[in-house]
């Protein structure tokens, strides 16, 4: 078994049986050696930095009914939000001054957030933070709206595929939502020139190890800049509330896997992961990951945007926040690397 994780780091590619060996290893040798290789690859590429995005979640309201999401339109019980742009420019400008150079703007799926909206916000920030990367993950749309988000200065959009499998994705999701649309707007997004991030939730519902599999040959074979994956986390108003979460370490797993495949790829440690254990995020970072994006959001709206319950915000308000944050990961034996923080492969024109 250890020599799939030497071929996995030697030549950045196993084929679907080595990786469904390696999803379904017990050897607690061998996976330790994957956590080893994936972060010597990582500072390889990246030095010990860990690069820091403001998450400004810009609105709850969506309009489709993904049965696994707390924001789903069904859900009567969630309070609703939306930011303005002068809500958000200010989120940015506190931001700004703490040391980020990521904002990322995301937010269901929302039909009054028109493109116009979305254009003018995006503009006005790059005019007032010309050294700034702006990451949108705002969900499906047609390609039309996606050149004007990148015409107006977009830099990045993210949108999880969520799942490779046709049949999964269908368990997941209402007649009315497309598999092959999702794969369609991530095709879009990369022929427009966004640096487009995908992934997948770890363990929902349905999901076997070869759907991971699945995934994990499209990640491969697409390239993409970043990659997102985060365990399942149930919601008590949706019809998964019952549903176990998902495991943290075969997302572990998972994370040091992607950055043997793909060593340049911008890998967040994510919220979901630092939610369903404590010191999630710090492990993840360990696995491989490179990527932490703090929530910059108003007090008053971080938890009404409720994905799942027990949400760990990750917030960050003031600066003792930031100076708790390096402490931490310096202690780790990581730093906070200050700029956009872009995949080497995908560098802003």
């Amino acid at each position: 078994m250890g020599g799939l994780v030497e071929q996995l780091c030697n030549q950045h590619t196993l084929d679907a049986e080595g990786l469904k060996k390696l999803l379904l290893c017990d050897d607690a040798t061998v996976i330790s050696h994957l956590y080893d290789e994936a972060r010597k690859v990582a500072v390889r590429v990246f030095g010990r930095k860990v690069f820091l995005r403001g998450l400004i979640e810009i609105s709850n309201h969506c309009k489709n009914n993904c049965y696994y999401c707390g924001l789903r339109r069904d859900n009567r019980e969630l309070q609703r939000y939306r930011l303005t742009a002068d809500d958000i420019l200010e989120c940015c400008g506190r931001a700004y001054r703490l040391g980020f150079r990521t904002f990322v703007m995301q937010g269901g799926e929302d039909t009054v957030l028109n493109d116009d909206w979305v254009t003018e916000t995006v503009s006005r920030i790059k005019s007032l933070f010309p050294d700034c990367a702006v990451t949108l993950s705002l969900g499906e749309k047609s390609r039309e709206s996606y050149r004007k988000y990148r015409e107006a200065g977009a830099d990045r959009y993210l949108l999880r595929h969520e799942t490779h499998s046709i049949s999964h994705y269908d368990k997941l999701h209402p007649k009315d939502m497309s598999y092959e649309h999702r794969m369609q707007c991530l095709e879009w997004l990369r022929e427009i020139g966004f640096q487009v991030g995908c992934g997948m939730m770890v363990g929902s519902p349905g999901q076997t190890v070869d759907h991971l599999v699945e995934d994990l040959l499209y990640i491969r074979d697409t390239r993409p800049a970043m990659v997102g994956m985060g365990p399942f986390l149930p919601h008590h108003a949706t019809p998964f509330a019952n549903e176990p979460a998902g495991s943290a370490e075969t997302t572990l797993r998972l994370i040091s896997i992607v950055r043997l495949l793909l060593p340049e790829v911008l890998l967040p440690a994510t919220t979901a992961l630092g939610s369903l254990i404590p010191g999630g995020r710090l492990l993840g970072l360990k696995a491989g990951a490179n990527v932490l994006m703090p929530n910059v959001s108003p007090l008053n709206a971080r938890s009404a945007y409720a994905l799942y319950d027990h949400k760990d915000a990750g917030a960050m308000n003031s600066e003792d926040d930031w100076k708790e944050l390096e402490e931490t990961l310096r202690e780790a034996g990581f730093e906070i690397a200050i700029g956009r923080g872009d995949n080497p492969l995908f560098q802003s024109d």
